[in-house]
């Protein structure tokens, strides 16, 4: 129906939707009220809260925790099992907690429709509340009103609205209720329909509703948002598995134990139990899952001051792995602020330093110095910018931080360059004051405004060049005006291409005396016999740090894919200087273009080579990001507007703009950039590398001590070694001890080279073979040595030797297991340290550049004291003190295992050398190959 609307006149239109002037009847508008329902955004039902909640008591480390505490129950030992049953309830409670967030993007988008609004029903102009509008109702409508459902124009006067939340694009845009023919436009930009959410900035009109509620381009997107299922992040699914395997280890070594300790070594059932529940409890991390979340919150904060905001816990280690970014063009590769590059005067470039709303700049000439002539002509185009002209500048003040533009961003530009140079259009207006306008709309392409002053009146247009020109009779030049001839069209056309070229938006500035002041004016006496004074080029000007962003981003592998509501030249020109393409094939593909795409062509178009999208609409922007999904693409996706809010939601990574952003697209993201700055989120891309690097480090750190939690079981079944580590014990290390450190260690910053290695695949595991074999075959190894070697050095303290029965209880058998429990701390030191890089030796990254894990070894050593010598601690983990000799002994294992790791590391450079050396030398003979 909407097709044939836009195509209808006034009358014709109400006649389509069974309405009239005069509005529908009370008793129809209740009939179709019923019929179509409410004019609201449904909501779509959520998980409830204790649903979410519970899930954090059913993963399946929890479920292995759950099973370790009734075993220790089941063994004898109930302060094992209450210790188990609260590590359990405060895992759940702090993982709920920092991974809350509720969902708000419906909520957000209830709130931008209007509460009430004002229609015509029985004749009569009425108020009623928003949601009782319905297909038929007369709108009416003023500047500052919200709209409250799509709508045909049916009259205007001189009205604009605010179409941003729905394009993206903040120019407000001229509405007119004559009937359209031209075809191939776009919904949004058909000059006679309004739609729900937008905003009359200006003027004023009457309106037929024609859809309401869900029926809306609002509701469509609505529909759009809810129907996108969230998915578990490449972090949750990495530590979904990790659970899994660690799990499954946990589990089958407790039951292959369980089974030797009761048939083949012939222990008791409560003795088999307990050596269960120990091999369960050492394989089972407890503290991996809290240590993962405190991580990623840090990540969250080191993030925050470097402008983006996470607002999920799991997407900062997403950000890490991706491998395209969709970024918008306004404000986030440009500044989103107007400004005058050129002005083109009487054969003469002109161009104007300094960007943005602050009038600071200069005007300068490519060869030598402004003559007296460059100086009256600029004045006369700025005079005239300025005083054909709706918009304010605003100074800083109380109120506003920095220079700030209020009215048409194009407007304001033109203030801003007259202000740089030297011209103040307020006070001018007092000199020569208003006394009629012909606004701008989008059929006559320009702006007229009648000024008085003694003894007549002055006229100044400003428009498209094109049509603006056709008005014009005479040229001015420093010498005088004259008769415009067919060589000057020529020069002037020509050089609006020029401009155009670059991307700027041009205007064309005449003028004309009128010996007459006149009540009323007709457009085509006023915009006639104009004098050409010349042309005025801007642009919304890239940010300087976008091209380094750019750089990095194609170091890091990562590809950039302009998606904007902009004009395919102007988004073509922005991406050029920013370095965002460089190719001379880029393909630039347009809303009508992909409309006439299947999924295949489209998939097709995104495999290889240089593409932007422009003048494309929410529906487009989803599917590009869900192609690039089902491509194995990991997708980072920007979005300031209403219309945004599917797409962001569909990508892995939804990034809302923070300033221009709209509530919708802020709740529907899954970052928030507080600069809008797209240099940001290659900034948040470099952390989230970092934490994913972290989280390595901290589960090698983690899983390294479980091999000397689990040796002293083996050695207690196998070689009847009385139990060299109590399950408690294992509790003090994996929650007590190993916690701050392994946190601390979530802390690094980015080795040197994160951005300039590929992401990384979706298919590499977190828990890999190599991190496995450094943490199980490696480090543990090591670490078991040195625990073990120093609860048989106790032992051999108080006269065992080989042969001799070792002491399996008394306060000997506590010394002994002290020790093993106090050298897990000690050599963990020393694997923090080794863990603290993948491939640089520590020597070269530093020992003090982690000041968080000099504090967490500090807070480390204070914990074991704090368990060994103050009361409960040592009779709930059986503690006992050492000696000095004891302890030397102990502390020299912590740069044992350190060295041990710089020379593991040593070895993996000179080896990686090696192989880069050969591809670099197969390179350079294919090279030569092929140049001969």
């Amino acid at each position: 129906m909407v097709e044939d609307l836009y195509t209808q006149d006034p009358e014709q239109v109400f006649e389509t939707l069974g309405s009239s002037p005069g509005g529908l009847t009370a008793s129809r508008a209740l009939v179709l009220l019923e019929e179509y329902g409410p004019n609201v955004i449904e909501e779509k039902k959520g998980t409830p809260l204790w649903k979410k909640f519970l899930k954090n008591f059913t993963h399946f480390f929890a479920i292995l925790l759950w099973i370790g505490g009734i075993l220790a129950f089941v063994g004898n030992t109930p302060e094992l099992g209450y210790a188990i049953f609260a590590v359990i309830f405060i895992n759940a409670i702090f993982t709920f907690w920092q991974e809350y967030k509720a969902e708000k993007a419906i909520e957000a988008l209830k709130n931008i429709m209007p509460m009430t609004v004002r229609v015509i029903r029985d004749g009569e102009e009425m108020e009623m509340e928003a949601k009782d509008v319905v297909s038929g109702d007369v709108l009416v409508l003023e500047s500052g009103d919200k709209i409250p459902a799509d709508a045909r124009l049916i009259s205007a006067q001189e009205m604009k609205t605010n179409n941003s939340a729905l394009t993206g694009e903040s120019e407000p845009q001229r509405r007119f209720p004559e009937a359209v023919r031209e075809e191939g436009m776009a919904m949004v930009d058909l000059p006679n329909l309004i739609f729900a959410g937008t905003n009359v900035v200006a003027g004023s009109g009457r309106a037929v509703a024609y859809a309401t509620g869900m029926s809306t381009e609002f509701g469509k997107i609505a529909r759009l948002t809810q129907a996108v299922k969230e998915e578990p992040s490449p972090l949750q699914k990495q530590m979904g598995k990790i659970t899994k395997v660690i799990g499954t280890i946990a589990v089958g070594l407790g039951v292959l134990f369980f089974l030797l300790g009761n048939f083949v070594m012939h222990l008791d059932s409560s003795q088999s139990f307990l050596f269960a529940v120990g091999i369960i409890v050492a394989n089972v991390p407890e503290g991996l899952l809290p240590t993962v979340t405190l991580s990623l919150a840090i990540g969250t904060q080191r993030m925050a001051r470097r402008n983006a905001l996470i607002k999920k816990l799991s997407c900062v280690e997403t950000l890490g792995c991706t491998t395209v970014i969709c970024t918008d063009k306004t404000g986030t590769l440009t500044q989103n602020e107007m400004t005058v590059r050129n002005v083109w005067i009487a054969e003469q470039d002109f161009s104007v330093t300094g960007v943005g709303y602050e009038p600071r700049g200069e005007f300068k000439k490519r060869e030598g110095k402004l003559s007296s002539g460059d100086r009256e002509g600029l004045e006369l185009a700025l005079r005239i910018a300025s005083l054909c002209n709706n918009s304010r500048l605003i100074e800083p003040g109380k109120k506003e931080a920095q220079w700030k533009i209020l009215g048409d961003p194009t407007e304001g530009a033109l203030v801003v360059a007259a202000r740089k140079y030297g011209i103040d259009g307020e006070k001018i207006m007092k000199e020569l004051p208003r006394h009629y306008e012909f606004p701008f709309d989008s059929r006559r392409k320009r702006m007229t405004t009648i000024h008085t002053k003694e003894g007549g009146a002055l006229i100044f247009t400003k428009g498209a060049p094109i049509e603006t020109l056709k008005l014009c009779d005479r040229i001015w030049e420093p010498t005088g005006v004259r008769d415009i001839k067919e060589d000057d069209l020529h020069s002037i056309s020509e050089q609006n291409d020029r401009y155009a070229q670059t991307a700027l938006r041009v205007l064309a500035v005449t003028y004309k005396e009128d010996s007459e002041v006149k009540r009323r004016y007709q457009e085509e006496d006023v915009e006639s016999g104009l004098i050409f004074v010349g042309l005025i080029g801007m642009m919304d000007p890239p940010r300087p740090e976008v091209e380094e962003a750019v750089k990095r981003c194609r170091k890091a592998g990562i590809r950039v894919i302009m998606i904007t509501g902009d004009y395919g030249v102007t988004a073509e020109s922005i991406a050029r200087r920013t370095g965002l393409v460089k190719g001379r094939q880029v393909r630039v593909l347009s809303g009508v273009d992909l409309d006439g795409m299947d999924d295949e062509q489209l998939s097709s178009e995104l495999e290889e080579g240089e593409i932007i999208f422009a003048r494309v609409s929410p529906e487009h922007k989803m599917q590009v990001a869900k192609l690039l999904k089902e491509r194995g693409e990991i997708v980072a996706m920007t979005g300031d507007g209403v219309n945004d809010a599917p797409a962001l939601k569909m990508a892995d990574i939804g990034v809302a703009m923070g300033i221009s952003g709209t509530d919708v697209a802020k709740e529907a993201a899954d970052m928030i950039l507080t600069d809008d700055n797209f240099a940001s989120i290659v900034n948040a891309v470099e952390e989230g590398r970092a934490v994913y690097d972290n989280i390595k480090r901290f589960v090698t750190y983690i899983l390294a001590s479980n091999i000397p939690e689990i040796v002293p079981f083996l050695l207690f079944v196998i070689a009847k070694v009385p139990l060299p580590l109590t399950v408690m014990q294992i509790l003090a290390v994996d929650l007590g001890t190993d916690m701050v450190p392994a946190l601390a260690l979530g802390t690094e910053k980015p080795e040197p080279g994160v951005m300039e290695r590929p992401p990384r695949p979706q298919k590499e595991r977190l828990l890999n073979l190599r991190l496995l074999a450094r943490a199980y075959g490696f480090l543990g190894p090591i670490e078991a040595l040195a625990c073990m070697a120093s609860y048989f050095f106790v032992q051999y303290q108080f006269g065992w030797w080989f042969g001799l029965p070792l002491a399996a209880s008394g306060p000997v058998y506590m010394k002994a297991t002290t020790a093993c429990l106090a050298c897990i701390v000690c050599v963990q030191i020393g694997n923090g340290f080794a863990c603290r890089s993948n491939r640089e030796s520590i020597f070269k990254i530093g020992f003090t550049t982690n000041r968080f894990y000099l504090w967490a070894i500090l807070s480390e050593v204070a914990i074991i004291n704090l368990f060994i010598f103050v009361p409960p601690f040592n009779r709930v983990f059986a503690l006992k003190p050492l000696g000095w000799n004891v302890w030397a002994f102990m502390i020299i294992w912590a740069p044992i295992i350190l060295f041990a790791s710089e020379l593991r590391k040593l070895i993996i450079r000179k080896v990686e050398r090696s192989k880069e050396a050969k591809e670099q030398r197969s390179r350079r003979e294919a090279e030569y190959q092929e140049a001969a």
